[in-house]
């Protein structure tokens, strides 16, 4: 984690729980969850409830949303077609963070800029080559060698992490997509249904136990095997099934999507208004539960990355 964002999680990243170990630890084996990891889920037009008060907002238009997060084994296979078309490139790039100029190595693309609003403390984010994916070791989960880009094995079906916001929205643009607006990604956690004037807290319903989602002290199968606090586990690993004895319970939402709670925070395509900050939603395995509920946000600068942040994306 980037030393220059500290003050910055505690002030922001409020959803990050207690200090994990190392999260680039590899697991023993590849868990198959069996979960399309390809699908899309269609969310229809019309009203839901958002936010904790249960506003009714109207969404008037149908969308798609994809099914699990991007894994490490998708975004392996993108970064090699999009270097193979020029459309990023590997090395060193400067980034503005507060003010304070670093540079990172890894994968970096070009990006249009955000319109300056000349507030007092806006950072401007500029047009320019923007870092997507750290290559600095720490974390990695995507490998970088003679034969391209290849997924560690073992994680090749956990969601990718260590992305920024420009590596998350570059994907999404690189195959004709674009990341959910926060009100998008809710709906699509949420659904529309109403009881008793409310409705769900979590993707599932309303109540929250270890087996629905990877969070802080769920106790995980990952962290079972590992005799340690986990990390990420396999995209749609809570869809029911059972695996060495761990018995999970289905947490997909309405619209059939899995680990809109838990595991990662998502990135969103909402740009925060002076600042340029981007929402995050969902929670993560560093997240407690009630972190986890479907309309907490959580934010910071593009340029963010962590081992518990993610993506997907939407499409029309």
């Amino acid at each position: 984690m980037k030393r220059s964002w500290i003050i910055l999680l505690v002030l922001i990243m409020s959803a990050c729980g207690p200090a994990a170990e190392d999260t680039s630890a590899i697991p023993a084996e590849y868990i198959d969850t069996g979960v399309d990891v390809e699908a899309w889920a269609v969310v229809p037009a019309g009203v839901f409830p958002s936010g904790q008060g249960d506003h009714l907002v109207d969404l008037d238009y149908e969308y798609q949303v994809m099914v699990t997060d991007v894994t490490n084994q998708q975004y392996a296979g993108y970064l090699n077609q999009a270097l193979a078309s020029n459309s990023i490139k590997i090395g060193e790039v400067e980034v503005i963070e507060d003010e304070n100029i670093t540079t990172h190595f890894g994968v970096h693309g070009p990006y249009s800029g955000d319109p300056f609003d000349g507030y007092e403390h806006e950072d401007p984010i500029e047009a320019g080559d923007k870092l997507h994916l750290t290559l600095e070791g720490k974390g990695e989960r995507i490998l970088h060698g003679d034969d391209g880009f290849t997924a560690i094995p073992e994680l090749a079906n956990h969601p990718v992490t260590m992305v920024s916001w420009f590596g998350a929205e570059a994907y999404c643009s690189y195959f004709g997509w674009r990341l959910p607006t926060e009100l998008e990604w809710e709906k699509a956690a949420r659904g529309t249904e109403l009881i008793d004037d409310h409705g769900f807290a979590f993707p599932w319903g309303n109540k929250i136990e270890s087996e629905y989602a990877n969070y802080y002290s769920s106790h995980d199968l990952l962290e079972k095997i590992g005799g340690k606090l986990g990390g990420t586990t396999p995209v749609g690993l809570y869809n029911g099934a059972a695996y060495r004895g761990f018995q999970t319970q289905d947490q997909a939402s309405p619209y059939g999507l899995y680990d809109m709670a838990g595991n990662v925070w998502q990135w969103t395509g909402d740009d925060y208004p002076e600042q340029h900050y981007r929402y995050l939603r969902g929670g993560s395995f560093y997240s407690y539960e009630v972190d986890l509920r479907v309309w907490k946000r959580n934010s910071a600068g593009p340029t963010y990355f962590a081992p518990d942040v993610g993506f997907r994306c939407a499409r029309d």
